[in-house]
């Protein structure tokens, strides 16, 4: 921990935006257990280290997947227990080899702390839109089967992200398109999943706010980080 913030300050890594989106989401659950009475240290920890995560990947800093490792751990078992299988399976079986997979393939594009990052051309971009759209209905309808509470809701959070960490380990600008509409998407589940009083969902709202703050302003970094690696090449 101690490097991983010596790295930071070395690199004036965050700014003041990125310092209220973590002041935020620890205020935020503060005032939530506040408000509930009641002190959700899992659905805590799984918040405020997730915004670690994200605040450090719109950075283009390779730190994020410190982070990343545990949210993806707790939010699997969180997932879980609320029926969102697409989003446990995500987290458990995919996030989690991602995190050292998207560490050591970011190793090789990194300079300092951050990484250097592309676009991907039109055809390409065509071709995720494409393949997305396809795969969120096929897995809609294996979730409705297995019984998920949202299937299509969990089947679009699960393809886009899935998608969208593989661009991120590629370091692609275009994941963030896809962090932006998972985001929206997991907002409105777990609003859902409150007013059905599933334990956690209100840290997840919580959560999930500010991962769609964060991916809008990583989107403006990284078509900057995007740009600037074009002119170099």
């Amino acid at each position: 921990m101690k490097n991983s913030t010596d790295a930071m300050k070395k690199t004036n890594l965050l700014n003041a935006y990125d310092w209220f989106l973590i002041a935020g989401i620890v205020a935020a659950n503060l005032v939530y257990s506040i408000l509930t009475q009641t002190i959700d240290v899992l659905g805590t920890v799984t918040a405020i280290s997730g915004v670690l995560c994200v605040v450090l990947v719109a950075k283009g800093s390779i730190l994020n997947y410190f982070f990343g490792l545990i949210n993806v751990s707790l939010y699997a078992y969180v997932s879980f227990k609320a029926t969102a299988y697409g989003d446990a399976a995500l987290n458990a079986l995919y996030y989690l080899p991602m995190q050292f997979i998207g560490y050591f393939a970011w190793k090789r594009r990194v300079n300092d702390t951050q990484v250097k990052a592309r676009r991907l051309t039109a055809g390409q971009r065509m071709l995720v839109a494409v393949g997305c759209a396809a795969a969120v209905v096929a897995v809609g309808f294996i979730l409705q089967y297995c019984g998920a509470g949202q299937p299509f809701k969990d089947s679009a959070t699960t393809v886009l992200s899935i998608v969208a960490q593989i661009l991120m380990a590629m370091a692609f600008m275009e994941q963030w398109v896809l962090w932006i509409l998972t985001n929206v998407i997991s907002v409105v589940m777990w609003v859902i999943f409150a007013m059905q009083g599933e334990p956690h969902a209100g840290m997840m709202v919580i959560m999930w706010v500010f991962y769609l703050l964060n991916s809008l302003n990583g989107l403006r970094v990284w078509l900057k980080l995007s740009a600037a690696d074009d002119a170099e090449n």
